[in-house]
């Protein structure tokens, strides 16, 4: 399995694309296609079937995954940044390389 430096609840910041300044909550990692799928970005109308659990059908907005390398990781201020790994207190520990601050 890939091992990447974003994970689910994470905030991030689109920093190219169509989609570039936007900011959102990790929703999902897609492993196996280096994807994410962040809230309220990217959305795209799904036309969908009447089926038992939605009987009108009809047409839907949902999110639709991102490239990872597209996205970056946003510290305490808002800001985009890369992010190391460091033991603290025998805890492996993200933290922001522009400000040296631990990211929960």
């Amino acid at each position: 399995m890939k091992k990447f430096k974003i994970k689910t609840g994470d905030t991030v910041q689109v920093i190219t694309g169509e989609h570039k300044g936007q900011e959102g909550k990790v929703m999902k990692v897609l492993y196996d296609a280096d994807k994410v799928i962040v809230e309220s970005v990217n959305m795209i109308k799904k036309h969908l079937k009447p089926s038992a659990q939605n009987p009108q059908g009809g047409i839907q907005e949902i999110e639709a995954p991102i490239h990872i390398s597209n996205v970056a990781l946003t510290d305490k201020k808002g800001n985009p940044t890369r992010v190391r790994f460091e033991i603290q207190d025998g805890k492996k520990v993200r933290v922001s390389t522009k400000t040296n601050d631990v990211i929960s």
